[in-house]
């Protein structure tokens, strides 16, 4: 008996199965008129002939249809039809189902006819644009088979001053993907579209608008030719070299400033997306320099070196002599901080940071001046240990700071990424002024964690946490990077260190605990140690009078013997310890009633002391002792102050409790807790613990507040 005529048998093979011959019932595949591929999917699910396991292939069965009759019905000469037609397909274009029927019966030819024709506008052209670019995405058809006629009616429609909003979002999105598919379609667009022209889309209240615009802007700028992104034209196109002055030129980026990023309205994520590939788009610029080596033997560059020595010490006549004149440079050199002395060029051979370092030095020394001249002549007299090397941080700050920005890995931009910095676009010069902003950065930590030439590691990592914190609080602005960088000081750093790592659950657990307080003595004893070992060595300080007509010294030390506070007048700052002999002053320290601080210092009680400021009152401490005598002191800094104040306690018996000492308590205890726990098979402390070593050898060290 032959099968009913409703009835057709499909051969279906599945992965990881053998093949079946099923039949199935045409009448439960029937639709209406109104097409829709998840109804398909329901009424064929409602036949309780076929299990669920086959809608799949039902839904595949429906989608031709559905492809059919819909490319029929567009090509239909009544204009409703072909509307609700073109509706229907921008919404099942999505399926990639759906979408390979459509294009195999030539379905995108269609539309690319239709908007070629140029008779579609409105609703009608909108949803054409919405199916053709989903149908598109599916990546089923070449980009490169788009023919010119087609990109020039689509830039048309971005190029129109007045066009539907729908339709422009469509375009610019059309066109963004034929540049980012296409490398011969890039040249194509880029003979349609201008910088200009995209400007004005910015200025516009549609945030969805100015996005589409910023990610063509993209675009382009990613696939331009390599050979052409540096060029410095200054013409307002979009050809890569163009492309690349064009986004350093104030006007396009106050539009992206004013328009986009303080534009009142909530930044969106594919917005804030977008903005961070054009932060890295324009920051891997630099790349180029930075992979630049420099050639000791172009004399070009050699003169910018030339340039920075005379910037720093002009005014000084050069010897008429050429040993003399190489001799001085050299010493020039040195004083600038070059590790190569002799020829500095060769410092800028290393990749990264290559010849960006050098430009940025430049830049500060030519922008900054003033600046740049402190920086150099301050650290040039300075003691040699202490002093900061200018050129060895700013070749070593520019390789970190192309590391914190990513400078040249655009390799792969993650999409969901907007790590974008509001303050670039803020300045024409963005990445030289936070180069200059950090460079004094790191010539404000150096001196305040006292770093010598083995610390320049230390400082370095001190740096680069300022400033990847600095960059999380998303700064609007140069300035306001200084407000935050301010706030970040050496001291908080170590805060929040201490702070970070104890709130973490491990060094809550009891026998992390247990460890702290078995090892805080021990540790504190050792800190105690270090600050009269210091006080052994002596500091420096400044006489403050009524008239200060000339800067006057006088210097203090502590006996060998911990019995004796030896001070005494200097004409002016020694270098180094001062001997005993040269000290005609002394305390014995059992005639030592207390130390007082502050607004309680005797010398800060004069009528005189009313006009000193904030700081020299923090800094300010006194000795009283035997009859009603007191010696007076003014710290130079807070690690004078508190080294001194924390030994003068010790020395006296009494309980430390300098900011400085807590944090030195936290640093050396947790280190000593890292190296306690690496013994231990677990973090579980007996109940007999072995006895802790006390010798001295097992703590062969002087805790350095750098």
């Amino acid at each position: 008996m032959p099968p009913p005529s409703d009835i057709v048998k499909v051969a279906i093979e599945w992965p990881g199965a053998n093949a079946q011959l099923i039949e199935m019932d045409q009448v439960c595949m029937s639709t209406t008129n109104d097409i829709n591929p998840h109804n398909a999917s329901k009424n064929l699910s409602s036949s309780s002939y076929y299990s669920e396991s086959f809608n799949s292939v039902q839904f595949y069965l429906c989608s031709a249809r559905a492809a059919r009759q819909l490319l029929e019905r567009i090509q239909s000469h009544g204009i409703d039809a072909r509307l609700e037609a073109l509706k229907e397909l921008a919404k099942l274009s999505a399926d990639p189902t759906f979408a390979a029927e459509f294009i195999n019966m030539e379905g995108i030819g269609t539309l690319a006819r239709l908007v070629e024709s140029g008779t579609h506008f409105g609703e009608m052209l909108a949803f054409t644009l919405t199916a053709f670019l989903e149908l598109m995405d599916h990546g089923i058809v070449s980009w490169d088979l788009i023919s010119l006629s087609f990109i020039k009616q689509i830039a048309g429609y971005v190029n129109q001053p007045m066009v539907d909003v729908s339709i422009l979002q469509r375009s610019l999105a059309i066109l963004e993907s034929m540049v980012l598919n296409s490398h011969s379609l890039y040249h194509r667009v880029a003979q349609e579209i201008t910088v200009g022209q995209l400007i004005g889309h910015l200025q516009v209240s549609n945030q969805e608008i100015q996005t589409y615009a910023i990610a063509l802007i993209n675009a382009l700028f990613l696939k331009a030719p390599e050979d052409r992104r540096q060029v410095g034209a200054l013409n307002v196109c979009l050809y890569p070299q163009e492309m690349a002055s064009s986004l350093a030129q104030k006007h396009l980026r106050s539009i992206i400033l004013n328009h986009v990023i303080r534009g009142n309205r909530p930044i969106k994520a594919e917005m804030a997306h977008q903005l961070y590939v054009l932060q890295v788009l324009t920051f891997n610029l630099l790349e180029e320099r930075m992979m630049t080596k420099m050639d000791p033997n172009d004399q070009a560059q050699r003169d910018i070196i030339f340039e920075l020595r005379r910037i720093a010490f002009d005014g000084e006549n050069d010897p008429t002599g050429t040993e003399k004149r190489k001799a001085m440079y050299t010493k020039d050199y040195k004083m600038l901080g070059f590790t190569n002395h002799v020829n500095p060029a060769m410092d800028f051979t290393q990749t990264p940071p290559g010849m960006l370092a050098l430009d940025n030095m430049l830049y500060l020394a030519k922008v900054h001046q003033d600046t740049y001249i402190r920086i150099v002549l301050e650290n040039s007299s300075r003691e040699d240990k202490h002093e900061c090397p200018f050129g060895r941080c700013a070749i070593e700050l520019t390789r970190m700071l192309c590391e914190i920005l990513q400078v040249g890995e655009l390799l792969c931009l993650p999409h969901g990424c907007n790590d974008y910095h509001p303050m670039f676009f803020t300045h024409d010069r963005a990445w030289e002024e936070f180069f200059c902003v950090c460079i004094q950065l790191l010539n404000k930590t150096w001196k305040e964690m006292r770093a010598t030439a083995e610390d320049f590691n230390k400082v370095m990592q001190v740096v680069r946490e300022q400033i990847t914190r600095a960059l999380a609080m998303k700064p609007s602005s140069i300035d306001q990077l200084k407000t935050k960088l301010r706030g970040l000081n050496y001291s908080e750093i170590l805060r929040l260190r201490q702070s970070e790592r104890m709130s973490q659950d491990d060094f809550q657990s009891p026998p992390i605990i247990e460890l702290r307080e078995r090892i805080q003595p021990e540790i504190l004893e050792l800190i105690k140690q270090q600050r009269l070992n210091r006080l052994c060595e002596g500091s420096c300080f400044r006489k403050l009078g009524n008239r200060r007509r000339q800067e006057k010294f006088w210097f203090c030390r502590l006996s060998l013997n911990h019995k004796v506070l030896h001070y005494g007048d200097l004409d002016e700052s020694p270098q180094g310890e001062v001997p005993f002999e040269l000290l005609s002053d002394k305390i014995p320290v059992s005639d030592i009633k207390s130390v007082v601080t502050g607004k309680d210092c005797p010398h800060m009680k004069e009528k005189s002391a009313l006009k000193q400021n904030k700081e020299v009152l923090e800094l300010a401490f006194s000795v009283l002792y035997d009859p009603d005598e007191t010696l007076n002191f003014v710290a130079p800094n807070k690690y004078e102050y508190c080294i001194w104040t924390d030994g003068l306690c010790a020395l006296l018996g009494r309980e430390m409790g300098s900011d400085l000492t807590r944090s030195d308590l936290d640093t050396l205890i947790s280190m000593e807790m890292k190296l306690r726990l690496l013994d231990l098979e677990n973090i579980t402390i007996p109940e007999a613990p072995p006895p802790v070593p006390k010798e001295p050898s097992s703590y062969n060290f002087t805790y350095n507040y750098s």
